[in-house]
């Protein structure tokens, strides 16, 4: 009896470890390889985000200007009713994830008391001198739970030794200052503007540097790393590392939008820079993102005279589908008054576009429903249809290796009015899509309603309003199987 049983559990086991191993190779084979470059975890979060603030204080607020020429006297910052808890708790209310904040500007003057030099918050009447905008804001982003980063200008109008080496010390010293003492940072930001007339200490000159060279970017940017290892600092300029420049200031990113980039190919007087910082490439050798920069105000410094000129909200309603809606992160500047709060109009217009995102996307009619598609990775379960309406960015539908198009059709039950639809990539393998199209059920057949290339990380396409009761998505061309985690309807 027991060699009869001996031999049923040798043979059981077999079998078992036999079926283990086919289907660890079943597995294997579903696997889906990552399409190079992909994202850090970083940049996945930093997408994740959306919208980000920006916010330009300094001694513009209290010249008028909009770019101080670094003669500026410390004795004019003066905010009579400073509250970065107002900034923060106004921003959250409406939706931002990240504040980063001037820390210092053009003209010089830092926020925070620098002992690198005397131009700063220390040397004013603001709090009698012992005031700290840049810690103020930190502490405010931690208490509302929003991430917080720095600018600070490689251009320093007022320093007597911008363009020489030391300025370089200089300048590095000030970063140790701001990593040392605030953070962690999520986004350091560094200016394209360099060089040009300026104080400098008194020459009151013109000066002109080596963009390339002269800042020795890459040690810099070490250094940071150093000084925050992690997490990891996502850092913008315009070719990048982290995340670049989108090639204008009006809050519109490229129709077509590749998150990948050659970084070599970004530098000044390229003919067609902008247009290749708007659209990316789809054979960039990095994961370089665009992030879509805009004022609130025509100006970035507040300016009483521009009280009757902030951007309604639908103005910004508008870029925030050109934006976050081409698979940008918005960073919209909302720049205090001279009293240190945000502005009443500007906080008026904030809430009302807040108002019209919700309405607009707060009822994703597919949540939920019946998905189909004409076919999926494996014919396995995990890569069904049904993951794009179940509202997790973590599951996806998928296409067999070698198959870059395939449709996915959405019952929405009964006949509904679509406005928009919402679709997302998970680029955490890359981004794949280069074209696709958006039908709608009518009159008992498909209708185009809507075409568009790329996807990324979210693609809201808006829609002349129309009534249906399915909604078909054709992915056309992709540079690897598709991975779509997302549709929604609204």
């Amino acid at each position: 009896m027991k060699y009869y049983l001996s031999c049923f559990a040798v043979s059981t086991i077999l079998y078992f470890t036999a079926c283990t191993s086919e289907s660890s190779t079943d597995q294997q084979n579903l696997m889906i390889a990552p399409l190079e470059p992909v994202p850090s975890q970083a940049q996945v979060d930093w997408h994740q985000m959306e919208l980000n603030a920006i916010i330009h204080f300094t001694t513009n607020n209290f010249t008028d200007k909009e770019w101080g020429y670094g003669d500026e006297s410390p004795e004019i910052f003066n905010p009579t009713d400073f509250d970065a808890e107002q900034w923060v708790s106004i921003l959250k209310e409406v939706g931002f994830q990240g504040v980063i904040l001037t820390c210092k500007h053009h003209d010089g003057f830092c926020l925070w008391p620098s002992e690198y030099t005397d131009h700063s918050v220390e040397q004013s009447p603001w709090r009698n001198g012992e005031g700290d905008v840049v810690g103020a804001l930190e502490e405010a982003c931690r208490k509302h739970g929003l991430e917080f980063g720095v600018y600070l200008s490689p251009w320093d109008r007022n320093r007597e030794d911008y363009g020489q080496p030391s300025y370089i010390t200089y300048y590095r010293n000030q970063l140790e200052e701001l990593f040392t003492n605030y953070g962690p940072v999520f986004e350091m930001w560094f200016d394209g503007a360099n060089g040009g007339d300026g104080y400098y200490g008194g020459a009151r000159e013109t000066r002109q540097i080596d963009r390339q060279t002269y800042y020795d970017w890459p040690a810099t940017l070490d250094l940071v790393r150093e000084l925050q290892p992690e997490p990891e600092v996502l850092f913008f300029s315009d070719a990048g590392p982290g995340v670049r420049w989108v090639g204008n200031e009006r809050g519109i990113a490229g129709e077509t939008n590749w998150n990948t980039i050659t970084a070599d190919t970004l530098f000044a007087g390229k003919s067609g820079i902008n247009d290749l910082l708007a659209t990316g490439s789809p054979d960039g050798t990095s994961w370089i993102p665009a992030e879509v920069d805009v004022s609130i105000r025509p100006g970035w410094f507040y300016h009483a005279d521009e009280d009757s000129l902030v951007k309604t909200p639908e103005q910004l309603f508008d870029i925030y589908l050109s934006s976050v809606g081409r698979g940008s992160t918005l960073l919209l500047n909302i720049p205090p008054d001279r009293r240190g709060l945000l502005q009443e109009n500007d906080v008026a217009s904030l809430r009302g576009w807040r108002k019209l995102l919700d309405e607009a996307f707060a009822n994703n009619l597919a949540k939920g429903v019946t998905a189909t598609a004409d076919s999926h990775r494996g014919e396995n379960a995990e890569f069904t249809a049904t993951n794009v309406t179940d509202n997790d960015f973590e599951t996806y539908w998928a296409t067999d290796d070698g198959v870059t198009s395939g449709n996915i059709e959405m019952d929405l039950g009964q006949e509904q009015t679509v406005q928009y639809v919402m679709l997302q990539e998970y680029i955490p393998l890359g981004q794949r899509v280069s074209k696709f199209s958006v039908e709608a059920w009518q009159n008992d057949e498909w209708q185009t309603i809507a075409q568009a290339t790329t996807i990324g990380y979210k693609r809201i396409l808006p829609i002349d309003s129309v009534r249906t009761s399915k909604i078909r998505v054709n992915i056309e061309e992709a540079q690897a199987c598709p991975v779509i985690s997302e549709v929604k309807v609204f």
